[in-house]
């Protein structure tokens, strides 16, 4: 790095369709990223990252550290909400006014960790089996933290596996036929709200419910007496009667699909066949009831199935789910079909948080990468849910990410106070003082003196 202030002192860029334009660069007092104060300020009146302070280990035994713990893990989860998610962006990241004021401490006035520290951080001391337990335990911490502001009366778990394709010679990376790829394949689950309750990493080459107990159990214990009803749905991956029966012994209703097989077929031949007269231009439904035992299941389930025959096409489109709820078949396949909205939440962690960059070497790292990235997702959809006002209600985290974090602002430095000088290009003022005031409503109350 040439200045290790954070900005040029060469000579200024003159533009040439306009001589009078002149380009200069001071990356230590204008900051593209002034948004991620908002950000900052949920953080604070939730207290997360105080809570991963008490949760992660700090390997360091000497005292004279100069970054402390938490505000590495800041760094971390920040810089990947901003879009910075590689270790290397620390050599400038570390600069940012919007950042160093996010970090906090001392580091306000300084600088924030370099990235020597950060990948020391990220790769050798959030990787242990301790702080790397800690950290998959973290966003369930999170999610109760909300929870506690915003008290849901039921749950609906969405589980669904995903590819993070790998381009180097990663450990566990393996080939994976269905994706086409040499890849991770991490395991997500959300509940309704779009958190992400608890994920993992896995090698490429696993089946998609591979490891499902240590993704759903702990979350549904988190739960258990917490939540009147918990509900569960899952595609044709999670078709596995090990998880029926421990849905079933914990009381959980579900859906989840079945794959076609010759004997469901046989069971709704009557639907199968096409319909008598002219086809009509509108899709036609059927739906079916019926009880099916596999031949791996201890006992006879509920099968529902969905026929649909489309305009111009010859053979039906047909469906079956496995579930234990009591409403009508229709609704059961409406219900079902929601579980889509889950993969819409992976996209948005991959485009918006970029979570299938995993190119450290060793697994373990990577799975340390994994889950800073999932509790940069969490922080960022806990703003969308909680802190968002109507104008903007609507926004998903790749647009909130571009509009809302990447506001440009000036620093300007008093003697007793700093200000941000913020641009008012797609949040003016006004919005912005409305996601403070909505954040400030999650604090809890003051205590009162009982004296």
């Amino acid at each position: 790095m040439a200045n290790p202030a954070g900005e040029s002192n060469g000579e200024a860029l003159r533009l040439d369709f306009d001589r009078r334009l002149m380009l200069q660069f001071r990356g230590s007092v204008v900051t593209s990223d002034a948004g991620l104060l908002a950000y900052r300020e949920l953080d604070d009146a939730l207290s997360l990252s105080a809570m991963a302070g008490e949760a992660l280990a700090d390997a360091r035994t000497g005292k004279n550290g100069r970054h402390a713990l938490v505000g590495m893990f800041r760094q971390s989860v920040f810089g990947r909400l901003a879009g910075y998610e590689d270790v290397n962006d620390a050599e400038r990241l570390r600069h940012d006014p919007a950042m160093r004021w996010v970090v906090g401490g001392k580091t306000a006035m300084s600088s924030a960790a370099s990235p020597s520290h950060m990948g020391r951080f990220e790769t050798r001391w959030l990787a242990s089996d301790k702080n790397l337990s800690a950290l998959a335990d973290l966003s369930g911490r999170w999610i109760d933290r909300v929870h506690s502001r915003r008290p849901p009366r039921g749950v609906l778990l969405d589980m669904d596996s995903s590819v993070s394709p790998t381009h180097g010679e990663q450990e566990k990376s393996c080939w994976n036929g269905h994706y086409e790829c040499t890849c991770y394949h991490p395991l997500f689950l959300f509940n309704q709200f779009g958190d992400l309750e608890r994920c993992a990493l896995r090698p490429g080459n696993v089946h998609s419910a591979s490891g499902w107990e240590d993704v759903l159990k702990p979350v549904v214990a988190r739960y258990r007496g917490q939540v009147s009803r918990i509900y569960f749905r899952g595609d044709a991956g999670f078709a596995n009667p090990d998880i029926y029966d421990y849905l079933e012994a914990e009381g959980l209703k579900y859906a989840i699909r079945l794959p076609t097989n010759r004997i469901l077929q046989e069971r709704i031949s009557h639907l199968l066949t096409r319909p008598v007269g002219r086809p009509p231009n509108a899709v036609l439904r059927f739906y079916a009831n019926f009880s099916y035992q596999a031949g791996s299941w201890t006992k006879l389930r509920r099968v529902v199935a969905k026929v649909e025959w489309h305009v111009g096409e010859l053979c039906p489109r047909v469906g079956f789910v496995v579930t234990n709820l009591a409403r009508r078949a229709e609704n059961v396949v409406g219900f079902y079909n929601k579980r889509g909205t889950c993969e819409q939440w992976i996209k948005e962690g991959k485009v918006a948080i970029n979570w299938t960059r995993l190119s450290c070497r060793s697994f373990a790292a990577n799975a340390v990468r994994l889950q800073l990235h999932a509790l940069a997702y969490n922080l960022g959809n806990f703003l969308r849910t909680l802190a968002t006002p109507e104008p903007i209600k609507d926004w998903s985290m790749t647009t909130l990410r571009e509009k809302l974090i990447k506001i440009g602002a000036r620093v300007v430095t008093h003697a007793r106070y700093v200000a941000f000088q913020m641009a008012e290009v797609a949040i003016p003022q006004r919005l912005f003082a409305d996601i403070l005031r909505m954040i400030a409503e999650l604090r809890p109350p003051p205590l009162t003196s009982t004296a």
